[in-house]
């Protein structure tokens, strides 16, 4: 099946994106040699960051196909895929937003002058927009069961406000209020799930998840 038009744009866009990013953090290196405070970027870090930065294309692909594969034909297996589909998708929000924004702020590595500041931020600040996209993903497919349906109902407006957090974050602008934020409408996805029979656990998105 041929990949959508959005989506090879998505692709190409977010290559941009990843590519400034990296420029700017080697540009951070070459500037910072002489206070002996170097963010490097290896190979290795390269990778991840690329890992990340085909996240959330590739999951808007995963949606775009899915939607023109066969559905289910009862009412009982349009709930049970909804909540399928609800559960794998917070979950990777989840998973992301814990181990690249949460964890790292609280460590204080985006901080001024730690250690691999620059790489945290970038990782962060892609984490933050393939949250976004997954959120709002959970928040479609909670559509499909009623009950799932109206405990995510008071959770649009808060999945909202994170849209432009990850600029932000990749800024090195975001403070306690902005991941709060991200960690208030996490546990109330969670509590959503919890309470709708739709349990959410962490998964962190991984090399293979991710790409392929």
């Amino acid at each position: 099946m041929p990949v959508p038009a959005s989506v090879r744009f998505r692709r190409a866009l977010t290559a941009v994106v990843l590519s400034t990013a990296l420029l700017a953090g080697a540009a951070a290196c070459g500037n910072g040699g002489d206070r002996g405070r170097r963010d490097e970027v290896s190979s290795a870090a390269a990778t991840e960051l690329a890992v990340l930065a085909v996240a959330e294309p590739d999951a808007a692909e995963a949606d775009e196909l899915a939607a023109a594969a066969p559905s289910p034909s009862t009412s009982a297996e349009k709930q049970k895929f909804a909540k399928t589909r609800f559960v794998a998708n917070a979950g990777l929000a989840a998973g992301a937003t814990y181990q690249w924004i949460i964890k790292p702020y609280r460590e204080g590595k985006f901080k001024k002058g730690a250690k691999g500041r620059t790489f945290a931020l970038i990782k962060a600040g892609l984490a933050g927009a393939f949250a976004y996209n997954r959120l709002k993903a959970a928040a479609d497919n909670a559509k499909g069961d009623p009950l799932l349906s109206k405990a995510m109902g008071p959770l649009t407006a808060g999945i909202d406000s994170l849209k432009g957090l990850a600029g932000k974050l990749r800024k090195g602008d975001a403070g306690d209020a902005d991941i709060d934020a991200f960690d208030s409408v996490i546990n109330g996805v969670k509590d959503a799930g919890k309470s709708s029979g739709a349990v959410v656990t962490d998964r962190v998105p991984s090399t293979s998840q991710l790409t392929g």
